[in-house]
């Protein structure tokens, strides 16, 4: 096919892990790629065959570096989406394409694409601004977001009271009800660019209390089967409505009753997905290449029971990263551990990432917590 001729050109917008790992791919299937970033030590530096240092907000850099590109992809959603409409109107394919990633990049906007297409989410009211938000009578507990620039649950926090209102950041939000969940979930979805689509296992997902990220993802969640595939089917709904290309990760709530909740999504490769690296027969950053070069998709089948531990900064120490009794957790069977290639660590920062394989559950819930509780990320300095 044309893709693995040597002048096919890939772009992925984001020099970060998810693009490190994704270059794993493109260089098993010998594809030129051009990462941008603003960081001139980001982890995807050492992998591309052009790095290009760079804004991803600014318009002009980003029809820059599309230039002369087949593809552009991303790893991030905080990108120039105007600029992603220049170039596919030059001719440049954009996968996620920009007017879908222009509504998924910002939260209010996503959130009423799930009210206009019926699916099923928490309810909400959308604000403009901090001081619109002030006037306003809330019921609490409730959960703020910010509209834009959320990411690792930043841009996110839980209101108790009126008094949680003054230390949030200015600009457009949105305030929505917090659902009393009994667990979070997770979905990928796979769609390529004929239509064929296709989703993995359902996860569970544990998140840390005060950072608010995922520190465990587990596949395939605990969970009964018919609540499953009505969690696969919310999700395909979602990816379907949107006509998205690539890879969807669709975050859920299950609620106390047994209801489906859609959270929020992202248009990429996702932690949530991570453990497919060694558990699956096609991990999710093989499948986002097959999708949007249009080849057929590959099994999302799982080989064993896997738990994804997240690596992240510890919270006393910033600073050079030091990987602190990582030769003891590779002395343990089923453990692969993957690191980012971030030289600087900062509390609750991912630094990388660890997945235990095993063929019992409970066997792999035990490797997991030695493993959380034995490397630690700290300062070298």
């Amino acid at each position: 096919m044309q893709y693995f001729t040597s002048s096919f050109r890939l772009g992925i917008l984001g020099g970060g892990q998810l693009g490190k790992m994704l270059l794993y791919e493109t260089r098993k299937w010998d594809i030129y790629t051009k990462v941008l970033d603003k960081a001139a030590d980001a982890p995807c530096r050492m992998s591309c065959n052009e790095f290009i240092q760079g804004d991803l907000l600014d318009y002009d850099t980003v029809v820059s570096f599309g230039q002369g590109l087949d593809l552009i992809t991303i790893e991030i959603e905080n990108v120039n989406v105007e600029a992603l409409k220049t170039l596919k109107q030059q001719g440049v394919k954009v996968y996620p394409e920009p007017e879908i990633l222009e509504v998924i990049k910002n939260k209010s906007l996503q959130k009423n694409f799930y009210l206009a297409h019926s699916i099923p989410t928490s309810p909400f009211k959308n604000y403009g601004s901090k001081k619109e938000l002030l006037k306003d009578s809330l019921r609490y507990p409730c959960v703020w977001k910010s509209a834009e620039f959320g990411y690792d649950g930043k841009g996110v926090q839980i209101l108790n009271s009126a008094a949680d209102l003054h230390d949030l950041a200015d600009g457009p939000c949105l305030v929505e009800e917090k659902i009393d969940f009994a667990q979070e979930l997770a979905v990928i979805v796979a769609r390529n660019t004929h239509g064929e689509i296709t989703t993995y296992p359902l996860v569970g997902m544990d998140f840390h209390k005060t950072a608010n990220q995922v520190e465990y993802v587990v596949c395939p969640a605990d969970i009964p089967e018919h609540l499953a595939e009505k969690a696969k089917e919310v999700a395909l709904r979602v990816a379907t409505k949107l006509q998205i290309t690539g890879l969807l990760a669709v975050e859920l709530f299950l609620d106390k009753e047994q209801n489906i909740w859609v959270n929020e999504v992202a248009p990429r490769p996702h932690n949530s997905g991570h453990y497919s690296i060694e558990a699956s027969y096609t991990n999710q950053f093989e499948q986002h290449l097959r999708a949007i070069l249009g080849l057929p998709l590959g099994s999302t089948d799982s080989k064993a029971i896997a738990i994804m531990v997240n690596l992240v900064g510890s919270e006393s120490y910033s600073g050079p990263v030091l990987y602190e009794n990582i030769d003891t957790v590779l002395a343990i069977k089923g453990v692969s551990v993957h690191i980012y290639g971030k030289s600087e660590t900062r509390p609750f920062r991912k630094m990388g990432h660890v997945t235990v394989v095993d063929d019992d559950r409970a066997s792999a819930y035990q490797k997991a917590k030695t493993v959380k509780q034995t490397l630690i990320v700290k300062s070298n300095g």
